[in-house]
């Protein structure tokens, strides 16, 4: 199970993530109370492990402006979470090693998820940010062999059941695991990621394998 912690702002709250067996860090670009510039997450991603997916996350932004964040701060992959095109999907992930294509759940372009060429798409809750949770139904809308990353109120206490009952590819956690806005819980983190990890062994329907994620396989 390939389990993403966004919206981290300090270097000590990455290290944390990647210490508990997080795959991947997210760093937001988009306004937001979690937003970091260009510069702060460069420094914190220079002292992360290689093996570590690290995304930059961008709403509605020039993908020309995309791919130089991305590349200038060392960032390994980009999350567009606005109203991008196809064509404007397709022109970042040519530039970036990785891309997840972020949707809200009932958006009717989600059947048309391959359009977009990301490694995985993200959906997410009609307001995303807010901590709630959507309708999981709404998951049955993905296009079959689509990799899927699970978001939208995620927290230490649903996240068994949200992974039982969607089997998606992956889950991403910003306010489930915080202390505050911005700031991450050291025990909320520690047991969203345990139990993430232990229900995909449980669950053999689950469309991915045990053991620790290489991110190179998003390219393959």
């Amino acid at each position: 199970m390939f389990v993403k912690i966004c919206g981290t702002t300090t270097e000590e709250d990455a290290l944390l993530a990647v210490a508990m067996g997080a795959d991947a860090v997210g760093f937001i670009f988009a306004p937001s109370p979690r937003q970091v510039s260009p510069s702060h997450a460069r420094d914190i991603v220079r002292r992360l492990p290689p093996e570590v997916l690290t995304v930059g996350v961008f709403r509605n932004e020039l993908p020309e402006r995309v791919v130089e964040v991305v590349n200038a701060s060392g960032l390994r992959g980009a999350q567009l979470h606005g109203r991008e095109t196809p064509e404007q999907a397709r022109f970042v992930k040519e530039r970036v090693p990785a891309l997840f294509q972020a949707f809200v759940a009932g958006d009717p372009n989600i059947r048309h998820a391959r359009d977009y060429g990301a490694d995985a798409i993200l959906l997410d809750s009609p307001s995303p940010g807010s901590g709630e949770v959507f309708d999981w139904r709404l998951a049955d809308g993905v296009p079959d062999g689509v990799r899927l990353l699970m978001a939208g109120g995620l927290d230490p206490e649903n996240v068994s059941e949200a992974i039982a009952s969607v089997h998606p590819w992956g889950v991403d956690v910003v306010t489930g695991v915080e202390s505050r806005p911005g700031h991450k819980d050291p025990v909320k983190v520690r047991e969203f990621i345990a139990a993430a990890k232990r229900t995909q062994a449980s669950h053999s329907a689950a469309p991915v394998g045990d053991g620790p994620y290489d991110w190179e396989e998003l390219g393959s």
